[in-house]
């Protein structure tokens, strides 16, 4: 089981995002039967259609909740049939749950409400000192997320009934030491093997492919010959910067704002001081701090006798090693750097005035004051181009919302040009060319950004060449852009690719070639162990493979060991063919008790899963699950979406 968990790790977590996790991110339970919106009905859950329009709009939800999850995520994996079937099967699954879970009669009381409500940290900060829920700031939040109050607790409510259904099946699963040890430990179990592998560039010498072949093999692989969809576009920025470059501040409001900010423009006085430490614990006993105290009195009155000793002194007697080495100088300090006694001293001694010794926590200080900066307010003169900066700053920064709210509207109530929008607030129309859905690697600014690309490449911008929503992309920043001319992904002509054609046809042909090779080479060696010609044995297992790719190890510990030696072979595709003999089976290394628990626990998960799906899909056929829009080839996966 572990095996198959392993080799189909993608899809396990597929189904667990689809059963286990009730997260109704899609659309609330509450709101299904409230959706009346006319179209094709896509499929049915015991009677109830979902129609087309209801999926592309859960769709959009879906594709805007993994671009903000995973902003690095390739635009085309969400736009793809594959990821809209997935949207698809997520809704089918909410509603087989919520329908079930109401013709089982399960219900939330209002008590479990009221819990589940408490737990939830943001409507917890709702809360007043007093205990009681700003029902205000409530109606705000649920807002966010186009519901009222009402409509909100009743699709929590759901959500509640439709954990008590599938916990009624996946808290029932468990394991025992018995079911369990044969699983765990053939899964992690080790196996001797050696190995032969076909690789392609062996082979490559012996295709020699005509024009002919070039020609062919051109038009039954277009894709692989592509030049990317490309876009000139045209973009604006509003940010703080922007709006600061239309404020103008006059001299009165400067002047105001320089005497209502005297303290911040006024340098506090500074003092220079060296120090000789005598340093003792402020804990010691009396007599160890009286023989440091003494010690700072024979090295003041020596420092007095002859003020130019002082740094030697300190060198050869200070505790302070930081400063000692200095000569005990200290640099300038401010009032509240130094410790408070220190402080009390330095600030009330003149320049060159020696005293001591000052007990701090460190001990004992012999200090000289060496400098004084005295405090000093700066002139309006010195300080006009800063004030300016900052009045500018904050008006920027009150009138930014305002000038956000135009932006917005304008360049959707005028979707056809960013002109309108960049005239009434003074923007730069800035353009680019050759820009693609994903990031260039040189690119910076609105270029850069994931969801600004992905909206510029959305259907009705590439089609109809509409502006793109305002959205924000950095705290203060907003743009909007529009495509000016789109180039689709194409076919390049085949006189412009015909290396790259040659080299590939090569690569394909010479990995059949290694494949044909190792299939061949896998079948005599089976018929006649002895002549086989294979790499020094190896003992590996899942834990430990070693240099072996994954896909060998996982076929060296599929292979039946009934009968050893066992043999097998693995296609790797462009990398050719391994042939596989397992020459031994080893059991693995004794687990510890803690271990061995956490191996059950896993095991009775996997199985608790397991079971889960078997009981949605006897969900699905009670409920008569129609699906009525065939399913797209797997090339992309619904994992794309997870």
């Amino acid at each position: 089981m572990f095996d198959f968990v392993r080799k189909h790790m993608k899809v396990m977590q597929f189904l667990l995002f689809l059963l286990i996790v009730p997260s109704f991110l899609v659309v609330g339970v509450s709101g299904y039967n409230s959706m009346q919106d006319k179209g094709e009905v896509v499929a049915k859950v015991d009677g109830v259609g979902i129609t087309q329009a209801e999926w592309d709009a859960a769709h959009k939800q879906e594709v805007e909740r993994i671009r903000q999850r995973m902003p690095q995520i390739d635009i085309k994996l969400l736009d793809s049939p594959s990821a809209r079937y997935a949207t698809l099967e997520r809704m089918i699954r909410d509603r087989v749950v919520s329908a079930a879970a109401g013709n089982a009669h399960l219900m939330t009381t209002d008590q479990r409400l009221a819990r589940e409500l408490q737990s939830n940290p943001a409507i917890a900060s709702l809360r007043g000192a007093d205990g009681k829920l700003d029902m205000a700031r409530y109606r705000a939040l649920v807002a966010q997320r186009g519901q009222t109050p009402e409509m909100f607790e009743a699709e929590v409510r759901a959500d509640l009934s439709a954990r008590q259904l599938l916990a009624g099946v996946g808290n029932s699963s468990f394991a025992t030491v018995a079911q369990a040890a044969p699983t765990v430990n053939a899964f992690f179990e080790k196996r001797e093997v050696q190995i032969t592998r076909f690789a392609p560039a062996d082979f490559a010498e012996r295709v020699k492919p005509t024009d002919a072949d070039l020609d062919a093999f051109y038009k039954a692989n277009p894709s692989m010959f592509q030049a990317p969809e490309q876009a000139s576009v045209e973009y604006v920025v509003l940010d703080l910067d922007t709006v600061k470059k239309g404020i103008s501040v006059n001299e009165a409001d400067l002047k105001s704002y320089y005497e209502q900010n005297i303290a911040k423009n006024t340098r506090a006085e500074e003092r220079r001081a060296s120090h000789i430490l005598v340093g003792v614990d402020k804990a010691a006993p009396a007599a160890d701090r009286a023989k440091a105290k003494a010690k700072a009195e024979e090295l003041l009155a020596a420092v007095k006798k002859n003020p130019e000793s002082f740094a030697e002194l300190a060198k050869k007697n200070s505790d302070d090693k930081g400063s000692g080495a200095n000569g005990g100088d200290l640099d300038f300090f401010t009032r509240g750097a130094m410790v408070k006694p220190f402080e009390d001293a330095a600030f009330s001694m003149k320049k060159g005035d020696i005293v001591g010794p000052v007990e701090s926590d460190f001990g004992f200080h012999v200090i000289k004051l060496t400098d004084i900066k005295e405090s000093k307010q700066k002139t309006y003169d010195e300080m006009k181009a800063e004030l300016e900066g900052d009045l500018k700053k904050q008006q920027a920064q009150q009138q930014f919302g305002a000038a956000a709210d135009s932006f917005t509207n304008l360049v959707y109530e005028q979707a056809d040009s960013l002109k309108p929008a960049a005239d009434k607030l003074k923007l730069e129309i800035k353009t680019a060319t050759g820009v693609a859905r994903t990031p260039a690697p040189n690119a910076t600014g609105p270029l850069a950004n994931p969801k600004f690309l992905a909206a510029l490449f959305s259907p009705d911008s590439t089609a109809k060449k509409r502006n793109t929503e305002a959205m924000e992309i950095a705290p203060g920043v907003m743009v909007s852009g529009r495509i000016s001319q789109y180039t689709p992904a194409r076919t390049l002509p085949f006189a412009d690719v015909k290396d790259k054609v040659r080299d590939r046809l090569i690569e394909t042909r010479a990995a059949e070639l290694a494949k044909e090779e190792g299939i061949k080479r896998l079948a005599a060696w089976k018929a006649d162990p002895a002549k086989a010609q294979m790499q020094p044995a190896v003992v590996i297992s899942r834990q430990e493979p070693g240099q072996m790719l994954p896909a060998v190890v996982d076929a060296a510990m599929r292979t039946d060991p009934v009968t050893l030696p066992s043999w097998t072979g693995v296609e790797l595709g462009a990398g050719g063919y391994v042939v596989v003999k397992v020459t031994k089976v080893l059991a693995r290394d004794t687990p510890t008790p803690e271990a061995a628990k956490r191996e059950r626990d896993q095991y009775a998960q996997w199985w608790s899963s397991a079971e889960t799906v078997a009981y949605f899909n006897l969900l699905k056929e009670r409920l008569k699950v129609q699906i009525k829009v065939p399913k797209p080839a797997p090339t992309e996966g619904p994992e794309a979406l997870n």
